[in-house]
């Protein structure tokens, strides 16, 4: 766990530090210098972005984390490189070509319920292709086991550049329209500065030769489109849905809970970056010890910060609702909710990074289709029922049964299972210290009743933790920090 450790950390403290920008914009600018109209419409815009930047990249970077270290030969690796550059325009000119005849058409189908939403369908587009061409610079410097610069670029550079669109706002150096259209710019920029490291990792050299296994690439290309759009559809498919059915608004209420239940993941998106890589090697090279160790050492150590995060979440969440604005209050619920699923989520370790790079990706596309279907119907029918709640729990539900799914499926095809003794024993120590802490609470300002509540359950998890070992990566780089031998 060498070199996932030292750089898991390192993404694990840019991650946490763009989701503290991220925080101070959700939880504060947003809600002050932004109406609620407007500030659902950008959570609106970004989702619809993420739902179809899979498409976009059309799977390109997760095809160069899977094939990259099966090439052996310098001619064949630049043909391969060259063509992961070359092949998102097949989708991407097309696509434009598609939009700009049918922006009428297209506008009035998505803005049924909320017309604002015509208005911004080339900021969407636009920031989608940024999206899909940072993920295969991203994924370029990833193979060369470089991922420090680009998780840096991923989770904090587009937060700190909408926090000064919001402070130019805010003062009134730019109105609405410039600072949608700064968000553009932003997520382009953003983009532009991933190629240009990644370059600078490996220069591109522009090679067109036949590849052996095209029709391999090809084919994995296609259907991780499917995988791709699953994941991200899974995340943003209930804002979009909740923009046809409810107020915008309520949009952004929405996505202030989400956001809050979502910095459980910040420890595996993080961890995930060299996990990728590192499983797809294990996988072509056959080795899998490696692979079963890498497993369960992923999920040992996730749990055991996820649940700390959790904790921190869960306990501390009615006060954080006492100082924001009382109307986004309505999301608590959902934030209960989607924090379990989160949990569950990080516990899997590097179960994603096996089934993307591995031969059953297939079967789990299938199944995920399926329950993509399924969270779309159960929005339909929860929305308009429970509101945004109905959304939460729509979610909820879809995760749950496609994480289950993909736990079955790599214990039955590779015999491998995450949990251990130790697991069981972390998510007990996360139950009892939620019965302990949930309904105590002190009479001071909110901000203090977090800061007491947090030190007490830091240290009481933290100190069960490393005194029963649970897990032996995170006691020994609390000993290394701690400078105890």
């Amino acid at each position: 766990m060498g070199i996932v450790a030292v750089q898991s950390f390192k993404n694990i403290l840019s991650t946490y530090l763009g989701f503290f920008v991220g925080a101070i914009n959700t939880l504060f600018l947003y809600t002050e210098f932004l109406s609620d109209e407007y500030y659902g419409m950008v959570s609106y815009m970004l989702s619809l972005a993420y739902v179809i930047m899979p498409v976009m990249a059309l799977g390109m970077h997760n095809t160069l984390v899977k094939f990259y270290s099966s090439f052996k030969t310098r001619v064949s690796l630049n043909s391969f490189l060259t063509l992961m550059l070359f092949l998102p325009m097949l989708v991407i000119v097309p696509m434009i070509v598609v939009i700009y005849f049918s922006y009428d058409f297209i506008a009035e189908l998505l803005s049924k319920k909320n017309t604002i939403i015509k208005g911004y369908l080339w900021h969407t587009v636009f920031i989608a292709i940024a999206l899909a061409y940072f993920e295969v610079f991203f994924a370029w410097a990833k193979v060369q086991m470089q991922t420090v610069v680009g998780n840096f670029m991923k989770e904090v550079f587009h937060r700190v550049g909408t926090m000064i669109l919001l402070l130019l706002l805010h003062f009134n150096v730019v109105d609405l329209e410039q600072f949608m259209m700064g968000i553009v710019v932003v997520y382009m920029v953003r983009m532009l500065v991933m190629k240009i490291y990644a370059f600078s990792v490996k220069f591109p050299v522009i090679t067109f030769k036949r590849l052996n296994n095209i029709s391999s690439i090809l084919k994995y290309s296609f259907l991780i489109i499917i995988a791709g759009s699953i994941a991200t559809i899974l995340l943003d498919v209930d804002k979009v849905m909740l923009g046809h059915y409810v107020a915008i608004e309520e949009v952004a209420y929405y996505s202030v809970a989400v956001f809050t239940a979502a910095v459980i993941a910040v420890p595996q998106r993080s961890m995930h970056q060299i996990l990728m890589p590192l499983s797809a090697k294990y996988l072509n090279d056959k080795d899998f010890e490696a692979l079963k160790d890498l497993y369960k050492k992923s999920s040992l150590n996730l749990l055991v910060v996820g649940g700390f995060i959790f904790l921190l979440i869960v306990l501390n969440i009615n006060e954080l609702y006492h100082i924001i604005p009382e109307e986004f209050s309505g999301g608590l619920f959902v934030v209960f909710i989607i924090s379990v699923s989160k949990l569950y989520d990080t516990a899997l370790g590097s179960n994603n990074a096996i089934l993307f790079n591995s031969d059953y990706y297939r079967m789990v596309l299938v199944l995920g289709v399926l329950l993509v279907l399924l969270m779309v119907l159960l929005n339909m029918f929860l929305i308009p029922v429970l509101g945004i709640n109905g959304a939460g729990l729509a979610t909820f539900i879809a995760i749950f049964m496609y994480n289950s799914v993909k736990l079955y499926f790599v214990y039955r095809k590779f015999k491998m299972f995450p949990f251990t003794w130790n697991s069981l024993k972390i998510t007990a120590l996360i139950v009892l210290t939620v019965l302990l802490f949930y309904f105590w609470e002190f009479p001071f300002h909110p901000i203090v009743n977090i800061a007491l509540k947090s030190f007490l359950v830091a240290i009481l998890y933290g100190g069960v933790v490393y005194r029963f070992n649970f897990s032996e990566d995170i006691s020994l780089l609390i000993n290394r920090y701690l400078k105890i031998k």
